[in-house]
């Protein structure tokens, strides 16, 4: 009885001094500043949930709704942190949001738009911030579907800054932040986390501490002025001036608060899929001064963070996420493949990564490569202009010749596919683009690494070639030529000249072709033709000696049989 009146006059307690909070002038005006406001929230929920009366629900909303307004309205000339005091204030409304008749979404909205944008550096609120997000996702999830996917970029941000400390509750959070309107923005969100950091220490040196401080107002104030610099780019011609040495700041060689970069990087709202301008003069500028200066701690830390982050969700796209989004996903993997922060082990982590998925993707709908067959063309013209280009070129011709083109149904993809793939050798045997494509500035270790990347790019071209007239017989003829220019031509690498004349030996013997450059599952299987998913059952040999037939002398090989039978001891 007496642990009851002791709540009782707790009770009565903390909700006179949430009234005594709203009549004190100074409070009034900046309610967070009261030490003790935060604790007599905390105690009313604590006592509301415990004794899950709705007369204590409906005789305490009123004096909390109007605290939650007013701490609010004091965010801009506030001094104190109010995003402990928020977040307790939600989870009441959360929480007992149908006994008042109260709908959370316009004040979870207001959290994130006032608040969270001005104290996403703050450790304290930004751990507490996700602990509230892990805590009632489902209840998001269910209830409010489109908060996270429309502010998961204040979300990265708040990431972005504060580190690996808070990587495990972002990672639970993740997946909450995918949804149909933000799942292709934020994949290049993802990817760009380490210049993301870049322009938030960009504004860190240019202006101060960050907690505070609305980056949305340095947008607003810079926005006009870019408009009208555009306006006058598009109907007079002129050209943007250059306002780096204006920027208040001597690093001239970073990120601008003007430049369009830096105003779509620091946007908190999702608003659909930008443009990155990685061609940009501003992007080029801060990619050098990052590529000659030590890289910071939150930077190292935003390197190791983005391929995990992408690892999940490229996890939940192939689970989850539906065959449109997925198809309209790649061409942007395509493209970005070779603009990533360059850094040597973050450029090999991500790329791995794509490519992983690229794979996955048209293992998943083969469909795929017919439908992106335009896009896949031009990553393949584009094969010769890089290492991480010729990289890229390589796993496309893999899964076209893999998945044929689509599949026996999409013959149209197939020849255009095929012709682009012959293109690719064509240029190769009559121009020797291998040596055209060197400089002469790059050193001889360089040029023998580019040139062995270049020669298996040829040889999966070559084996893309057979597998697709493999898979469409009306292609068989053109196959062969190209195959046997292949093996006549003086300019090509030994090894792209031993897989021609290899396929062309197989194509002499169809169930074999077949059988081995035909599909992996699946398809018609003529007679003749071996069923590799049977050898664990029947006695089909692992040792293709047809490839042998045409050898002279002892076998190439260097095993014996004993070295693949199990043992046994020697018969005496």
């Amino acid at each position: 009885m007496a642990k009851m009146e002791d709540k009782a006059g707790d009770w009565d307690f903390h909700l006179r001094s949430l009234s005594a909070n709203a009549r004190d002038s100074s409070a009034a005006s900046d309610p967070a500043s009261d030490p003790y406001i935060l604790q007599s929230v905390r105690k009313i929920y604590e006592i509301c949930k415990e004794g899950g009366s709705e007369d204590l629900i409906a005789r305490a909303y009123p004096q909390i709704n109007k605290l939650f307004q007013r701490s609010v309205s004091a965010l801009p000339h506030s001094q104190t942190s109010n995003g402990l005091l928020l977040l307790t204030i939600l989870q009441f409304f959360l929480d007992f949001g149908e006994v008042v008749l109260h709908d959370a979404d316009p004040s979870l909205r207001t959290f994130f738009r006032s608040c969270l944008s001005r104290e996403f550096a703050d450790p304290v609120v930004a751990e507490a911030t996700l602990d509230f997000l892990k805590l009632n996702k489902n209840k998001l999830l269910i209830s409010f579907p489109t908060l996270l996917p429309q502010f998961f970029p204040l979300l990265l941000k708040l990431i972005a800054w504060n580190g690996s400390k808070l990587e495990n509750s972002f990672l639970m959070i993740l997946p909450a932040m995918m949804s149909a309107g933000s799942f292709l923005p934020l994949f290049p969100s993802l990817l760009d986390l380490p210049i993301l950091v870049m322009a938030l220490e960009k504004v860190e040196k240019s202006s101060g501490t960050l907690i505070g401080s609305s980056i949305a107002s340095i947008q607003k104030s810079t926005a006009p002025e870019m408009l009208l610099a555009l306006m006058d780019e598009a109907y007079t011609g002129s050209t943007i001036e250059d306002r780096g040495a204006d920027s208040g700041s001597d690093d001239s060689s970073t990120i601008d608060v003007a430049d369009p970069v830096f105003l779509d990087l620091l946007k908190d709202e999702n608003d659909g899929l930008a443009e990155r301008h990685w061609t940009s003069a501003g992007m080029a500028a801060a990619l050098q001064a990052a590529s000659n200066t030590s890289q910071s701690e939150r930077l190292k830390q935003a390197l190791q963070l983005t391929p995990r982050f992408l690892s999940v969700y490229f996890a939940i796209a192939l689970q989850d996420v539906n065959d449109s989004l997925l198809c309209a996903l790649l061409p942007l993997l395509m493209s970005r493949n070779a603009t990533v922060y360059p850094d040597k082990i973050f450029s090999f982590e991500v790329r791995r990564r794509v490519v992983d998925f690229m794979l996955a993707a048209f293992q998943r709908s083969p469909e795929f490569i017919s439908l992106l067959k335009k896009p896949i063309v031009d990553r393949l013209g584009e094969a010769y202009d890089s290492l991480e280009k010729t990289e890229l070129a390589l796993h496309l011709c893999w899964a076209i010749g893999e998945h044929g083109a689509g599949g026996i149904s999409h013959k149209n993809a197939a020849r255009e596919l095929f012709e682009s793939l012959e293109l690719l050798l064509y240029e190769n045997l009559s121009s020797s683009r291998l040596g055209l494509s060197m400089d002469a500035s790059i050193d001889s270790t360089t040029a023998i690494s580019r040139k062995s990347s270049q020669a298996r790019l040829l040889c999966f071209v070559v084996t893309a070639i057979a597998k697709l007239a493999t898979r469409h017989r009306e292609l068989l003829p053109r196959a062969r030529v190209s195959l046997a220019k292949v093996a006549r031509s003086q300019n090509s690498d030994k090894r792209v000249w031993r897989r021609a004349r290899d396929y062309l030996g197989l194509m002499n013997e169809p169930a074999i072709c077949s059988s081995v450059l035909g599909p992996s599952s699946g398809g018609n299987q003529g007679p003749g033709t071996v069923k590799w998913n049977e050898g664990g059952s029947k006695m089909i040999s692992h040792i293709p000696f047809y490839i042998l037939s045409e050898q002279e002398g002892p076998p190439f090989h260097d095993f014996s049989f004993a070295d693949i039978l199990p043992g046994r001891d020697p018969v005496v």
